[in-house]
Parts: C-alpha cells; structure tokens; sequence
C-alpha cells in the first residue's frame, strides 16, 4: 500500500495519476478542508474517462501537522511520497509555511519511523540548495548558505531536507529530489500552471534571469523510479533544461498565439514594479502576482546539473518546449469549452 502526502496538489495529483495507471493500491491524505477538484482536473487532461482510476484512491482525511491523524493515516502502508508543502513568498505566510514545511516533514519522517516504512520519497526543491557564482552549475553537493539571503521558502525547504537527513541516520530508507520550477496542466490561477494565464492575459515585461524547468509528469515518473531502485539515503535534482525567463515566455506566448514579451525589466524596474503590486495587493486584499522575493530571483542566472539523476537512472526528459505546448493545448482546449 503506498501512502501520498499532499494528493491534492499540483505534483500529488500527478504522482496519483501515474500510481493509479500502473495498477498501484494507493491511499491519499487530504485535509478536511480541502477540495478534490484539482485532483479530478488532472486526472481528465490525461484520461476521457478518469472515474474508474479517481475510484481507486482510498482518501484519508488527515493533516502533516496533525500527529494522531497522521498515525491512521499511516496503517497498512509500505512506502510514503512525501509531496505536502506550502509555497508562498508572502510574508505574512511564512511562520505557516514553515510550520507545514519544517514541522509537518519532521511528523512524517516520525511516524515513518515508528510504522517500519518501507521507504519514503520527500519532495524538496531546487530552492533548498546552495548557490553558486560565475555561472557554475549548482549540484546536489552545493552547500546551502544564509549569507545569500535565501528566501524564506528556500530556508523551510532546507530545514524540510534536515529532517528527512535526520531521519536517514536513525534508520530511514528514504530519497529526496530536488525538483526545479515545474511546468505543466493544473489549475490555471495558482503555482507555475499560472504563468500562462499571465501570458495569455498579455505580459509585457521579462527578466535577465535564468533557472532549471522540469515537466510535471518527468517528475511524477522519477520519484516511482528512485522507489522502486536500491537506491537510499541519496538526493537528487530533477532538472530537464536551464533556460532564460524569456525563452520560457516565448515558447508560451508561441503555443498560446499571443504576443510573447519585448521589454526588458532590469533590477531598477523589476524593484519598483515589486513595490506597486504591495500597494496594491493592501488596497485589494488579492495576493500580489509578483512580490520582492520572485522579484529578485528572477534577475539571478541559476543553473543545475541533473547529471547524477541520469547516471543512476538513465532517463530521457521531456523537452521543456515540449511541455510547455502540451500544457498550452490543454489550456487553450479549457478556454474554448
């Protein structure tokens, strides 16, 4: 029996999707509050009919930060994906995402221990790795630093990592990916699936900046691989390409149909514009499309080499143009119903 943490988001319904195609039993958590219609929308781009797989997920009502329910949840399971996490660069979101992130991570790595887990999957981020300069690919082994003012999504991910590291040397068989910015079809208003809403709504403005791109189901299908293999105690980044911001809006306003971006925003723009938007997200209460943390990091040229994923594994990613023409298609086909 596997065990999916964070089934409703944008990677756990994928990961849910790939399990129930292959025929796996699997139980799911979602919180009390929480809404199966993501999962349901991911499971139709792929599947005209999807009831029958949807119908082999047992969803358990539970939460990361909720040890007792965690504690059901876990009866009868053998390996766990870790895919549950708060991603936000809000800064009145912060003491929650480190709470779900740091606290809810060091729960499941907890009660994987006392249940005898098989083996557990934790999703990180390439956000939870250090950097480097003079344009030098950032691997598995670049140390993470507080002196390059890391976001505070960043510094949640990396305290995620040292739980799971923790319970590694107590015993643990487990693995953790390094995922880069993941594209794909989900909901179109929030995460990465909503850049192309952003630019099918007219964007004007790119960056200089530059970072890893991964398609959704590459990911989904690497992590089955990592748990099916022998191998443990090993983190791996997941990156198909390092591509600009500007060749990514390109090949979006491209399948999209749409005027892509001409202007360049340097630092003095991108810093004023990160400013309007607070203003305005106080005046409206909505979340600001871009805040001072994506502001700056999309000025920064990051690269990852995914050469140790390869060399274990031998997998062939999918181009990340070609993702993002599939993901296109599914968006277009949405906006004509």
């Amino acid at each position: 029996m596997i065990l999916v943490t964070g089934g409703t988001g944008f990677l756990g319904a994928h990961l849910l999707y790939h399990l129930t195609s292959s025929g796996k039993a699997v139980k799911a958590i979602k919180r009390e509050q929480s809404s199966l219609q993501l999962v349901h929308k991911v499971f139709s781009f792929y599947d005209k009919t999807p009831e029958s797989l949807l119908s082999k997920i047992e969803w358990v009502t539970a939460d990361v930060l909720d040890i007792y329910s965690l504690r059901d949840a876990f009866k009868g399971a053998t390996q766990v994906y870790h895919t549950a996490a708060m991603v936000s660069f809000e800064p009145k979101a912060r003491q929650l995402m480190y709470k779900t992130n740091v606290s809810g991570t060091a729960n499941v790595v907890n009660m994987a221990l006392e249940q005898n887990i098989e083996k557990l999957c934790h999703v990180s981020s390439i956000a939870a790795l250090g950097r480097t300069s003079g344009g030098k690919p950032v691997t598995e082994k670049t140390h993470f630093s507080s002196s390059v003012k890391p976001s505070a999504y960043s510094i949640s991910k990396f305290e995620s990592e040292r739980e799971v590291w923790r319970g590694i040397h107590e015993g643990l068989n487990a693995v953790i990916v390094n995922p880069s910015v993941i594209l794909g079809p989900g909901d179109w208003n929030t995460g990465s699936s909503k850049l192309f809403q952003t630019v099918y709504n007219g964007l004007n403005f790119y960056t200089k900046g530059a970072t890893g791109f991964v398609d959704v189901n590459d990911v989904a299908e690497v992590m089955i691989l990592l748990m099916k293999s022998n191998l443990r105690g090993e983190q791996f980044i997941v990156n198909a390409e390092n591509v600009t911001w500007q060749q990514i809006f390109i090949w979006m306003a491209q399948a999209l149909n749409v005027t892509p971006p001409n202007h360049k925003a340097g630092a003095f723009l991108s810093e004023l514009y990160w400013r309007v938007l607070k203003v305005q997200s106080l005046v409206t209460g909505k979340a600001a499309l871009v805040t001072k943390e994506t502001a700056r990091t999309a000025q920064q040229v990051y690269a990852y080499d995914n050469r140790k994923l390869l060399k274990e594994l031998n997998y062939s990613y999918t181009p990340v143009q070609q993702s993002i023409n599939l993901a296109a298609r599914l968006f277009l086909q949405e906006k004509n119903k």
